[in-house]
């Protein structure tokens, strides 16, 4: 066990394994290599964060995330309906993820949700936006990040 426990600058490698309310896996790195990230990198969301700190390594834990500490509510104005025109060469299927650009030129997945006729809806929201997640973790190193 080492002295060190999660904190900002601190640099953790850990198996998580990431559940729907039902016990469905939707991540999960344990047939895997284990994550290794730096606190407040942002590649966790702060809510998947704050119940890391103080832990160390040899610690595990199992902790309940509400949707506005994990991926948000989801939002019906991130629900867009486009013109079939919109979609040229590619057949709009329901339940397929596709890749549009938003105003700033960048990438935004949105999932086609339903077709009628011209109209297709596309549902921008994060897929598990509105769902309560179960977030299992198993602490293997903690270190001070290293800075370059």
């Amino acid at each position: 066990m080492s002295e060190y426990r999660i904190d900002e600058g601190m640099e953790v490698t850990l198996h998580f394994t990431l559940k729907l309310e039902d016990g469905t896996v939707v991540d999960s790195t344990r047939d895997k290599e284990p994550a290794t990230f730096q606190m407040g990198d942002g590649n966790l969301p702060p809510g998947f964060e704050y119940p890391l700190k103080g832990m160390s390594d040899g610690e595990s834990g199992s902790f309940e995330i509400t949707p506005e500490h994990a991926f948000g509510q989801h939002n019906p104005q991130n629900v867009q309906l486009l013109s079939r025109d919109d979609f040229e060469d590619i057949e709009p299927e329901v339940g397929t993820v596709m890749s549009f650009a938003d105003a700033a030129g960048g990438e935004l997945p949105g999932v086609i949700t339903s077709i009628e006729g011209k109209q297709v809806e596309v549902d921008f929201n994060h897929p598990l936006a509105g769902r309560t997640l179960t977030f299992e973790v198993e602490v293997l190193d903690v270190r001070p990040a290293q800075t370059h």
